[in-house]
């Protein structure tokens, strides 16, 4: 049975599959990936999975995978097949693709940024189904996002595209590591909503998600700190649109988890907020942590689909999720 790896590599744990041509998931794995023991370690964890998934293909369907896919945090130079940087893993400028395409014996492997490999997971086959355009945008330690076009997703001149957590919504606000100051991951990300609402209510364990439970039962104080978070929220994606004219706005991550808390006030919000601007329809991410994977599958068959055409890949409109 013809297949792919589909490989999503995050801070602590990676999540791979092998995807049919249909979309189908036929076989399903995790592993830590293990940064604690240094960014080479990291390296080779990665492409000793792949190898692993490929031996599994190759026993349990009958023949090793026909690409790869694989997502990863950080910088990435798609085009060259590089991992540039990633922080919370320490590696910089890894040959990631070249890596794989030697240690899978030489199948095309497809590098993506974690991101963008997601929302086009969510573009095709989750929330944005059907949308020719859409803005993917996950809250989570900080907020990015991707901007899908006829399928696809922008990655920029320079991979930076959809970097909507580094508009400036508070200028002279809170300082960001990027060395800008008001930046809109300082104020409506999990982590920046967790920081806030720790120091309002005095437990320093407090998160997002007891400031969500705080507000639905009316606590003043959670309301304002969620009251700020959304306003800055809005006034980012009113940026975004302004710009892009999405006709579906995905809201994935963390505090999306939070549902109408957050969507309630956020569709208010946006639409206070719009003039002349169309507004999108604001939805939430229907994918939830399999995205990254998925899409990672996407990008391995588009790979290869150009150059068989006796393969069938997937249509979104038949895939279930």
């Amino acid at each position: 049975m013809k297949h792919v790896i589909a490989l999503d590599v995050g801070g602590t744990g990676m999540k791979a599959a092998l995807v049919g041509a249909g979309g189908e998931l036929l076989h399903q794995a995790r592993r830590p990936t293990g940064r604690e023991r240094g960014p080479d370690a990291v390296v080779e964890g990665i492409l000793g999975f792949a190898a692993d998934l490929r031996a599994h293909g190759l026993r349990e369907l009958g023949e090793p995978a026909s690409a790869a896919g694989v997502a990863v945090p950080g910088i990435v130079d798609e085009a060259e097949g590089i991992a540039a940087f990633a922080a919370n893993l320490g590696w910089r400028d890894v040959p990631l693709r070249a890596l794989l395409t030697e240690r899978l014996g030489g199948v095309p492997v497809a590098l993506g940024h974690d991101v963008r490999t997601g929302g086009l997971a969510e573009g095709r086959i989750g929330a944005g189904r059907g949308a020719d355009r859409f803005l993917f945008v996950p809250l989570g330690t900080g907020i990015a996002g991707a901007i899908g076009i006829d399928g696809r997703v922008e990655a920029g001149a320079h991979g930076f595209a959809g970097e909507i957590g580094h508009i400036v919504v508070r200028p002279g606000g809170t300082a960001c590591p990027c060395g800008q100051r008001g930046c809109l991951e300082r104020f409506a990300s999990a982590s920046a909503v967790s920081q806030a609402w720790a120091a309002t209510c005095g437990d320093p364990d407090a998160d997002a998600a007891d400031c969500a439970k705080a507000v639905e039962s009316g606590d003043a104080r959670a309301v304002r700190v969620w009251h700020d978070a959304v306003d800055a929220l809005a006034d980012g994606l009113v940026t975004a649109l302004t710009l892009l004219d999405p006709r579906t706005l995905i809201i994935g991550g963390g505090l999306a988890e939070a549902g109408e808390t957050l969507f309630t006030p956020l569709r208010e919000a946006v639409r206070r907020r719009v003039t002349f601007q169309k507004l999108p329809s604001l939805v939430p991410a229907a994918l939830g942590d399999t995205a990254g994977c998925l899409g990672a599958g996407l990008l391995a068959w588009d790979l290869i689909e150009t150059t068989d055409p006796s393969i069938e890949t997937i249509d979104p409109s038949e895939v279930t999720t």
